[in-house]
């Protein structure tokens, strides 16, 4: 009913003094007094409509167009999508502005190398894919998404030649750890064994748990550093390194509080779900997002940039997908000057740095579990992993940078030619870096790397 409604009735009683009571059909005067009545409020809420036939009202009517739309969001990425998405299916009209010619935002995929080589420009493995509330009763299968998993998650290439690796399997993963491996059993069956309660709670809105001891279980051992977390449970290098290179995708120092809480979370998603990938590249993925949406009602505008708020059509409520600079330079001029002042003051974290290879065969790695892993940590020990991630932090470049590199054409050959192999590289780096990084990753002094 509220889509066939284009307009709303507005009744305005005029009364003496130029005071006025607004009364309509829904909309946010309706029933509500907006004026002193010249009655008096308390003779309004003891006799209604009474004190009115002491001040016979002149009445206007007239038609108050409703905004076309409930809801505007700007920007088409994972996020500005998902909200779309949950605003259509609660019968809500929809508009997604996207500057660009695709929708995906971090989640697009395009030829960056070489023709027929399809490259992800930044989101490539969706570890919680699986897993994530949202995601979960989304009919994306209909919509064309096909999710692939490599046999192994991911592995940790050490300088001796041998590797780390975290294989579906607790056990398998804990057997090849050696000594660590009964501590890493313990530790990670925990969070296996109360994944399906602790992360509607860990990826939901926040409120109160449903399942209060599963999350303060995990809050425990997720509250502290990863360093210290590591320096607890393990003391081989390699089951230290497998925790520190799963904890670094936070790109926070690895000393720092809570850092656990992302190693824990990746290792435990690798276990549940296998760190899929979308079948010909992460743009599927935000394709099927948008045809759902689609077939919801919701409407999306590509090569639509706004510039400025003021040029927007009239919605009830606009969502902002994009960052806080980009919201200051189209909306600063409506915003107050405390809320301003604190945008301004947002403090940004460090920067990546990353290379796309076009190759001709897969990368030749000296330890065989890496050639079949999706993801690769390669950084070196805990220690090393954890100074090169503090670098960045101090406004410094690492010598010996912490590299993640992905491998998807070992699983998904519909990325490039027959025969032919993609792969993907990033590193951390200081907020607002221009140094070129690729010397230090293509020579970094783990012989692994391509």
């Amino acid at each position: 009913m509220r889509k066939l409604r284009e307009v709303r009735r507005v009744v305005i009683f005029n009364h003496c003094g130029g005071r006025i009571l607004a009364w309509g059909e829904g909309g946010g005067h309706a029933g509500r007094r907006i004026a002193r009545l010249p009655f008096g409020i308390k003779s309004w809420r003891r006799n209604g409509y009474a004190g009115l036939e002491a001040h016979p009202p002149q009445t206007t009517e007239f038609e108050v167009p409703l905004p076309p739309h409930d809801a505007i969001i700007i920007g088409s990425g994972p996020n500005g999508l998902a909200a779309a998405i949950t605003l259509a299916r609660a019968g809500k009209s929809v508009l997604v502005l996207e500057r660009n010619a695709t929708v995906g935002g971090s989640a697009r995929s395009a030829a960056l190398t070489l023709p027929g080589f399809t490259h992800d420009v930044c989101s490539t493995v969706q570890a919680m894919a699986g897993s994530s509330p949202f995601f979960q009763p989304l009919p994306l299968l209909e919509n064309g998404l096909r999710l692939v998993c490599p046999a192994t998650p991911f592995a940790h290439p050490l300088d001796d030649g041998a590797a780390a690796v975290c294989e579906r399997s607790i056990d398998a993963t804990a057997a090849a750890l050696g000594g660590d491996g009964e501590s890493y059993r313990r530790l990670m069956q925990g969070i296996f064994t109360d994944w399906p309660r602790l992360i509607p709670m860990v990826l939901g809105p926040i409120r109160v748990p449903t399942h209060p001891l599963v999350l303060a279980r995990f809050g425990l051992a997720g509250m502290q550093s990863a360093c210290a977390l590591a320096d607890r449970h393990f003391r081989g290098p390699h089951a230290r390194a497998l925790f520190a290179g799963a904890a670094a995708h936070s790109m926070l120092p690895l000393h720092q509080i809570g850092t656990a809480a992302f190693g824990l979370l990746l290792i435990g998603s690798a276990h549940a779900g296998g760190w899929p990938v979308a079948r010909g590249g992460s743009q599927k993925l935000a394709d099927a997002l948008a045809a759902y949406l689609q077939s919801l009602g919701g409407e999306i505008r590509l090569n639509t940039e706004v510039k400025n708020m003021d040029d927007l059509p009239p919605a009830r409520a606009t969502l902002w997908d994009i960052t806080p600079r980009q919201f200051l330079a189209v909306a600063g001029h409506r915003l107050t000057p405390r809320y301003t002042r604190t945008l301004r003051r947002f403090a940004y974290g460090p920067g990546v740095f990353k290379l796309d290879w076009a190759l001709r065969e897969p990368i030749p790695w000296r330890a065989e579990v890496c050639r079949r892993a999706g993801t690769l940590h390669v950084g070196g020990t805990l220690e090393e992993i954890a100074a090169a991630e503090a670098a960045s932090w101090r406004h410094e470049h690492a010598e010996k940078p912490f590299v993640l590199l992905v491998q998807p054409t070992v699983f998904d050959a519909s990325r490039a030619p027959a025969g032919r192999h993609t792969a993907w590289a990033y590193c951390h780096v200081p907020n607002g870096s221009t140094l070129d990084m690729t010397q230090r990753m293509e020579d970094h002094d783990t012989p692994d790397l391509p």
